[in-house]
């Protein structure tokens, strides 16, 4: 070529010819491509990651690249999030585009719940029902609580209804969970060392029945560590990180595998619940797990913030 032969820059080449560096550049892409067609570009990194990338995709088959990269990087294997992204895309791995969009339309949501967003674990929980069927043991409830601030799952109450009784043990569950964590009771967690204030929970629910009942306003009354509130009217996505891990839940897990009853459906909510919590890449800790946020900022660290240190996948 002519400028390969007068060693010029392509820059200097566009410049002196009158031809945009994009328009160079698709052309001498299209000239090259041959055989190939679609995929012009050499690309070793590519080309050696696919079949890795293809093994961990194959095994968590409803993660994006994001998510896929971040566990290849626990697991010690180089390369970047855009070379993982285009091995996905070579070998037709990558999540629907209307599947991220709607994530991304939840996330704003979650952003705009609150004008000062929690800035460490136990300051709002947020609870909720999800409606789940199984093949033959009929219609449940689940209820269960996740921590704004770090997205940990404390657990859920599975019953057939959603009464003022099932969202009180959905929080009883989870002060246990928090205070297993803790090593110590929930109000003693929340306790200012210096003032002996006890910095209340915010419990965000939505106008449901179950939350607004007499039983539950008891509940929430006669423990010091809470302070009930509830979302504006049809405003779901201020519980937004509620509904977030309960879609992670059925689309990442029960979606995908036959529920036929109740001890099925309790088992693998448990199942997931560990996933989420302890294997999971989550996009808003920068690829952390939940259980890494929760440990560090309990005890006034941040997550490291080169890459997640976390146990490798058996």
């Amino acid at each position: 070529m002519i400028r390969q032969d007068a060693a010029m820059p392509v820059s200097r080449f566009c410049q002196l010819t009158g031809i945009p560096r994009r328009t160079y550049t698709r052309k001498l892409a299209k000239r090259r491509s041959g055989p190939v067609g679609k995929w012009p570009w050499p690309a070793p990194v590519v080309d050696e990651l696919k079949p890795v990338v293809a093994k961990y995709a194959a095994d968590w088959p409803t993660w994006g690249h994001r998510k896929i990269h971040w566990l290849m990087a626990a697991d010690g294997i180089a390369g970047s999030a855009s070379s993982v992204e285009r091995a996905m895309r070579r070998r037709d791995l990558l999540q629907p585009i209307d599947y991220q969009g709607e994530r991304r339309e939840l996330a704003k949501a979650r952003k705009a719940a609150f004008a000062d967003p929690p800035t460490r674990p136990n300051q709002v929980w947020q609870l909720d029902f999800s409606e789940y069927e199984t093949t033959t043991g009929g219609v449940w409830r689940l209820a269960g609580v996740t921590d704004h601030f770090t997205k940990y799952e404390h657990g859920s109450r599975i019953t057939p209804t959603c009464t003022g009784a099932d969202a009180i043990n959905a929080v009883r569950i989870a002060i246990d969970q928090a205070e297993a964590l803790a090593g110590c009771s929930l109000e003693e967690a929340l306790t200012d060392p210096q003032t002996g204030e006890v910095r209340k929970i915010k419990l965000v629910t939505d106008n449901g029945s179950a939350f607004r009942g007499a039983a539950f306003a008891r509940f929430i009354t006669g423990r010091t560590e809470f302070v009930h509130i509830r979302t504006r009217r049809r405003s779901p996505g201020q519980n937004g990180v509620r509904e977030r891990a309960f879609g992670s839940l059925k689309y990442e897990h029960l979606y995908w595998i036959e529920i036929d009853d109740l001890p099925t459906l309790a088992h693998e909510a448990e199942a997931y619940r560990q996933i989420f919590n302890h294997i999971r890449p989550h996009e808003a800790l920068a690829g952390h797990r939940p259980s890494v946020s929760i440990t560090s900022s309990s005890r006034g660290l941040s997550p490291p913030s080169n890459r997640p240190c976390w146990a490798h996948r058996h």
